[in-house]
């Protein structure tokens, strides 16, 4: 604040009693006001009251009758301080405590000061700055204020025992003769003495004592963001906003000029709200705004000055000039026109958005005579393209004739979701949410703001007006993590985000939240998984968390261990459980299994899942069933003796359940004579056939037991020349795929199977299938080259041995051949078919051709023109 642009006449009358004494202590003014001294050996002008010079002696001396001056009682060591008034002037007279001769050669000089305490502070501010014509003063002023706290009253207390215990303010330079004192951690309702002592080179300037209370010098802070509305009415409405620190009702001024240039204030009104109505003819001209505030209660200080609200005169004005809407309001624009210092009326203005789309006259609406509105209703949320973030709004007259100025439109989509998790500990609540900033303002400030009601939620969606402000941590992508700690658990939350920008406050909808039934319980731990013995079910059990007291229901998945598991989720029905079987489709795979919770009822979220845990391949039982084997018969003429090699596929999982640790031959021959070998999961085995019958049998071994369900192989010289197989054909049908049949011969035996053998002789390995005794068709699946041999043999096995096999090297085509030939027909067939339906479409299309034209033949015995015409020929011609 300017203190030079105050001039307020110095103390009242009230202040000042005509009779003043060392026992005087003034009360300040709530304003600033002048304290003039005057050196000693200066004659005042003005006529001292007879009742001034008496008090001014000490008093030890008597009166002087002779004296009728006050300037006659002043000594050399003593100098006068006065306060002036229209009519007349107080003085009094001090001992000086140092030599005055620096004062004695100035002229006269005026002390401004001002005292005020600010609302958001505890400390007392005192300015004191000097007037005074003389230009060769220097700034070596000290200046320190003296105060002290008291409680007694004035009245009953001599000036000389106030002076006994104070404290001393050293008052330190804010501008060219300009001081400021602070007295820290006041107390707004007590009463303060206080006085100046001002030394400049030797000579001392005391003040009179001088009392207030803090309370009756508090000094707002200036009002914020002045503005210029439109009301509904068409007229002018300046508004503000208190300052922050306000804690109590406000009065205020407003200021308005229309020349900035010439600095004259043309109109000062009072105002009790935070706004006023303006008359429409300020449209007239350009106008600066200022608004300042006082307490309503007690004297106080007016604030400073607001910052200065310029309002220009423009051709096209838009009220406001910019909103900042959400997605899916209304919002409302008001426009004046001029032309060439005319204003249009506003029956002839339109409204464009974007220059692109005019807005349906529907939505206009006249204010009155000059003064046009427009309503964008339900408003879409803003395709930011290249540097625009807003929709600019046109003002036009009826020719469709805009100028270049534009009302700004920014909108925001507020729909903003807000989750939130109670920690299983139930010590601590954490709220997320996020925001696309593509669509958020650079100036935007994002709050999270809640009401905590005592007990659940409040039945109200409103936001409450007593709502606080959550600290937010900023987290990735634009979102947000907000921790409330300690929090109630059976308190209702309502929250909601608010958007701070310069143009305007928006929220979110408020959500609701109850901290008990968004409870995420930790994990359960100690999870393990195991397959069982016997059955092969994948059995898992866990621990439940400590937290929270309440039933718990579980969730189990589950998955092949590898690089991409594939889950299976699994349910436990029973509540509360810690463990759950679980039937899987392979017993003898490596699974990984976790586990995770919420609280039973469907209310608060999933608990991470557990740490996983996995199974151990071990054998469940014993193998279903031993391998099927096949055997090679080759003769060694040298030693006249066969040897017999064995081989078989490796047992697949689900039949030896889950591994072979050895495979047993088991050998038995016609003698009754039974042996074994031991084969260490081998694949392969030769021995020597030397007996008539000889049956074999492989076993396969894990550490449960030995399979019980074993193939039998029975090696008899008399069955190899046993022929069952009548015929036996091959057919291929791809690279991939040939089909093998075959036929029996009328027997006495019964096969128990067969086993289909094949080999290229090229490469001589040799590939075999067992299949069932019902089947005499057999698809074969391999990589065939036709142009190469093949050998395939069909062997029946019965159960007195293996039976002589067919054998054939040729693929049957008569199989392929019949099956082409079926094709031909068919195909023949159809366009056989088709060159019928064609015959007949061309012919019902030449009967009707022939109908239509005879129809507009005419009749030669009923037309006249038409008897000479030969319509034969135009016939054959057709």
């Amino acid at each position: 604040m300017s203190w030079h642009n105050i001039l307020i006449r110095f103390l009242q009358l009230n202040f000042l009693q005509v009779v003043i004494s060392y026992r005087m202590v003034y009360q300040i003014p709530p304003q600033s006001f002048q304290l003039p001294c005057e050196p000693t050996g200066k004659r005042s002008s003005f006529p001292f009251p007879v009742a001034i010079a008496e008090n001014s002696l000490s008093s030890n001396e008597e009166p002087d009758p002779t004296e009728t001056n006050a300037t006659a009682l002043v000594a050399e060591d003593n100098f006068l301080c006065c306060h002036w008034t229209d009519t007349y002037v107080n003085c009094f007279i001090y001992a000086a405590e140092m030599e005055t001769k620096t004062f004695t050669e100035q002229t006269d000089s005026i002390w401004n000061l001002q005292f005020w305490t600010a609302v958001s502070s505890e400390e007392l501010l005192c300015v004191v700055g000097l007037s005074s014509k003389s230009s060769y003063l220097t700034e070596d002023f000290t200046i320190n204020l003296l105060y002290t706290l008291t409680d007694v009253s004035l009245e009953s207390n001599s000036t000389n025992s106030l002076k006994n215990n104070f404290t001393v303010v050293q008052c330190t330079a804010v501008k060219h003769q300009k001081y400021q004192c602070q007295i820290p951690s006041v107390r707004l309702n007590h009463t303060y003495i206080m006085w100046l002592k001002i030394t400049h080179g030797m000579a001392l300037l005391q003040s009179p004592l001088m009392s207030l209370m803090p309370v009756d010098m508090v000094k707002p802070e200036s009002p914020l963001n002045v503005k210029i509305e439109m009301t509904d009415k068409g007229k002018l409405k300046i508004s503000w906003s208190n300052p922050s620190s306000t804690s109590h009702p406000l009065q205020y001024e407003v200021k308005y000029f229309a020349n900035a240039s010439k600095n004259v204030y043309q109109a000062v009104e009072i105002a009790m709200e935070t706004s006023l109505i303006l008359s429409h003819t300020l449209l007239d001209s350009s106008y600066v705004f200022q608004v300042r505030c006082k307490s309503i209660y007690g004297p106080g200080l007016w604030s400073d000055w607001s910052l200065p609200f310029n309002f220009n005169l423009q051709d096209v004005m838009y009220f406001p000039p910019k909103i900042l809407a959400s997605v899916g309001t209304n919002v409302s624009f008001y426009c004046i026109y001029k032309n060439k210092n005319k204003i249009i009326s506003s029956k002839k203005i339109v409204w464009w958005l974007n220059l692109v789309k005019e807005v349906p006259r529907s939505q206009y609406t006249l204010v009155n005579d000059f003064v046009g509105k427009v309503t964008l209703i339900n408003l879409d949320a803003m395709k930011p393209g290249g540097n625009f973030l807003f929709n600019a709004l046109y003002c036009c007259n009826e020719n469709k004739e805009c100028n270049h100025r534009y009302a700004e439109l920014y909108i925001i989509d507020v729909n903003i979701n807000i989750t939130c998790e109670t920690h299983g500990n139930l010590q601590k609540m954490t709220c997320k949410w996020s925001t696309s900033t593509d669509l958020l303002l650079s100036e935007s400030t994002l709050l999270l703001r809640y009401y905590r009601s005592d007990i659940y939620c409040s039945e109200s969606s409103s936001m409450p007006a007593d709502s606080e402000v959550k600290e937010c941590h900023t987290l990735r992508n634009n979102s947000y993590e907000c921790i409330f700690q300690p929090f109630y658990l059976l308190s209702g939350y309502t929250m909601w985000i608010e958007i701070k920008h310069p143009l305007g406050t928006l929220t979110s909808q408020p959500v609701c939240i109850l901290p008990k039934e968004v409870v995420k319980p930790f994990p359960p731990f100690s999870v393990q998984a195991e397959i069982t013995r016997e059955i092969g079910m994948l059995n898992v059990s866990w621990k439940n968390p400590e937290l929270p007291k309440s039933d718990l229901q579980f969730q189990i998945r589950y998955g092949l261990s590898g690089t991409e598991v594939t889950w299976e989720m699994h349910a436990v029905s029973a509540v509360s459980e810690c463990c759950a079987s679980i039937e899987v489709q392979d017993p003898c795979a490596l699974y990984i299994v976790q586990v995770r919770c919420s609280v039973l009822g469907g209310a608060g979220y999933w608990s991470d899942w557990s740490r996983p845990a996995y199974t151990a391949v071990k054998d469940i039982k014993a193998p279903l069933r031993g391998p099927e084997f096949w055997r090679i018969v080759n003769e060694d003429p040298v030693q006249k003796q066969k040897n017999v090699t064995l081989f078989w596929k490796p047992l697949e999982k689900n039949l030896a359940l889950c591994s072979v640790l050895d495979y047993v031959i088991e050998h038995t021959t016609s003698e009754n004579i039974t042996w074994s070998d031991y084969i260490e999961n081998d694949t392969t085995y030769t021995f020597p056939w030397t007996e008539d019958v000889h049956s074999v049998k492989v076993i396969a071994v894990n550490s449960v037991g030995a399979s019980t369900v074993n193939f039998i192989i029975t090696l008899s010289q008399q069955m190899d020349t046993v022929n069952i197989v009548k015929s036996l054909s091959v057919y291929p049908i791809n690279s991939s795929c040939v089909i093998v049949s075959w036929m029996l011969s009328p027997s006495i035996y019964i096969v128990t199977s067969f086993v289909i053998e094949w080999t290229n002789l090229h490469e001589e390995q040799i590939k075999w299938i067992m299949v069932p005794s019902h089947i005499r068709k057999c698809h074969i699946y391999d990589n065939f080259f036709l142009i190469e041999k093949y050998r395939f043999s069909v062997y029946p096995i019965i159960s007195e041995g293996i039976t002589k096999p067919t054998v054939t090297e040729i693929f049957s085509k008569g199989g392929i051949e019949k099956q082409n030939h079926m094709n031909i027909y068919m195909i023949f067939l159809l366009v056989i078919m088709c060159l019928i339906f064609l015959i007949a479409a061309l012919l019902i299309l030449h009967q009707r051709m022939k109908t239509l034209l005879w129809d507009d033949v005419p009749n030669p015995k009923k037309c006249s023109w038409a008897q000479s015409v030969n319509f034969q020929k135009k016939v054959d011609i057709l």
